[in-house]
């Protein structure tokens, strides 16, 4: 019994020493890229993460002016969109900063400093959008932090800022509560945005 209970660990061992040195770490230099690869046979194979492809179909224009309003969804995506990903960014870095502060009191000062530089930096070229690429800009930030605008500033803020801000927005028509909504209302702009991100428009 012992032979044989010998037996089979040796030979698990060593059917484990032949997958390790054939699973053995292996790499290729590809114009001076380094990949994981793989041997098969006397061949080298890379392994290479392709990007996700995704096709939509030709778009339909009803009118020269459907035609125009997307274009002009595009220009504003395109104008809009760096901005969106920037601020999702800072509130990552702000959130992960804000839990190495040691209070309360800390963490306020911190956010009033870090509210005046943004709003001086940002000021005088958020002025520049119109009020189509403001309202576009509350949806991109939804979509890139995957929750509203509102609940942003009530998060960083608190409940009164946010809905001062909220009423603010409302005078122009806009609101900070608007969700983004890939697969329904915003369907075209998700089109758009994909396009933009790849570079393929």
């Amino acid at each position: 019994m012992r032979k044989k209970l010998s037996f089979i660990i040796v030979t698990i061992l060593l059917l484990l020493m032949c997958v390790q040195t054939e699973t053995h770490a292996q790499y290729v230099i590809i114009k001076e890229v380094k990949y994981p690869a793989y041997l098969e046979g006397k061949d080298t194979v890379a392994i290479v993460a392709l990007p996700e492809i995704i096709i939509f179909p030709p778009m339909v224009y009803l009118s020269q002016r459907d035609k125009d309003n997307f274009n002009r969804l595009v220009r504003d995506v395109k104008r809009t969109l760096p901005y969106a990903k920037m601020i999702y960014s800072t509130l990552i870095e702000t959130y992960e900063y804000m839990q190495t502060l040691p209070n309360d009191k800390a963490r306020e000062v911190h956010m009033k400093k870090m509210e005046k530089e943004l709003y001086d930096q940002y000021k005088p070229q958020l002025k520049k959008l119109s009020l189509r690429q403001g309202k576009l800009l509350i949806k991109l930030i939804s979509r890139e932090c995957n929750q509203s605008s509102y609940n942003l500033v009530k998060a960083y803020f608190g409940t009164f800022r946010a809905g001062f801000w909220n009423i603010f927005a409302h005078l122009f028509g806009a609101s900070l509560t608007s969700v983004y909504e890939p697969y329904g209302a915003d369907n075209v702009t998700e089109r758009v945005v994909i396009l933009v991100e790849r570079g393929l428009i």
